[in-house]
């Protein structure tokens, strides 16, 4: 009996080392888990880390991707400030210079002659009289740069981007412009059409020269956008009175037809300007039967013909 005794205290014994045992390696097991698990956690840690740090030396990059295209478009370029209203006709080259009014950003370019060879903006945003101050003539400046050539008698200070479009007056937006041209012919409608259109974007203009010594430009191409449509206006620094009349297009028909056809009465024949016969006279119409643009109210034609902007001239 006391030999069974101690069998059953030495199976207890062994019983009781071998759970110790388990529990023991259970606890090695658990702390080397945790330690694991903060080795991990540690390793988690340093990536966040890792990536923090990444993150803000990439922001560096972002910010120079967006200044991009201005470098690009201002290379080869020194990018200087010249106020709106100098008056000084001097034009440095190589450079770009902002001509918009206020906030507006249009940027012109000079050639390495000093001409301004080119002038840009995404939006043209036009004059705001109510919170802008504008004179009573409906300028910004009272003046204008003084480019060589504009002192002749049949040239005006031209500009590039008119006021009411929002430009300045200074040598950068300024080219001494045939008057006619520049009041009354292809540059005053074009800047007309934009007002009415309550401005454009994609504007270019590109200014070309007869040579490298003057600053009076031969030639202007526009290119805008307008409500989605693509507009191109190019035309010549010259008075289309006169290329008109040198192309046949005015004469001593459209004198006399001007001349006798003044009043507002039914004096004219209709139907020799009316070729289809819908009682009403198209542009197109007018000038083939030699009559002179613009139409004016008080021309016979005038009351048949579409005057959209109710301005009192068709044709302008």
């Amino acid at each position: 009996m006391k030999k069974k005794m101690n069998y059953l205290i030495l199976l207890l014994t062994i019983i009781f080392m071998v759970g110790c045992t388990n529990i023991e390696d259970a606890s090695i097991t658990d702390v080397e888990t945790d330690s694991q698990e903060v080795t991990t956690i540690e390793t988690n840690k340093n990536n966040e880390k890792e990536e923090t740090i990444t993150t803000v030396a990439d922001k560096p990059a972002v910010e120079e991707t967006t200044t991009q295209p201005n470098n690009e478009l201002f290379a080869g370029y020194e990018l200087i400030e010249v106020d709106g209203g100098d008056l000084s006709g001097y034009r440095q080259p190589n450079v770009v210079v902002d001509i918009g009014y206020g906030d507006r950003e249009y940027w012109a370019f000079t050639n390495e002659y000093g001409q301004l060879v080119r002038v840009i903006a995404d939006k043209i945003i036009l004059q705001d009289d109510s919170k802008e101050p504008v004179t009573s003539s409906g300028r910004y400046y009272s003046d204008e740069a003084k480019v060589p050539g504009v002192e002749r008698d049949d040239l005006d200070e031209g500009h590039i981007i008119a006021d009411s479009l929002g430009g300045v007056s200074n040598a950068y937006n300024i080219t001494p412009q045939d008057s006619t041209l520049n009041r009354h012919g292809d540059q005053a409608y074009m800047e007309k059409v934009i007002r009415q259109a309550g401005g454009a974007t994609n504007f270019e203009a590109i200014i070309t020269y007869p040579n490298t010594e003057t600053q009076i430009p031969s030639h202007y191409k526009y290119t805008y956008t307008l409500k989605g449509n693509k507009i191109v206006d190019e035309f010549d620094n010259s008075n289309p009175d006169k290329v008109n009349e040198s192309l046949g297009l005015t004469g001593s028909k459209s004198s006399e037809s001007n001349s006798s056809n003044t009043s507002s009465s039914k004096s004219g024949d209709l139907s020799s300007v009316d070729t289809n016969g819908n009682g009403k006279v198209t542009i197109k119409e007018a000038k083939d039967a030699g009559y002179k643009m613009p139409i004016t109210r008080d021309h016979w034609l005038y009351q048949y013909m579409d005057d959209r902007d109710n301005d009192g001239m068709v044709g302008e």
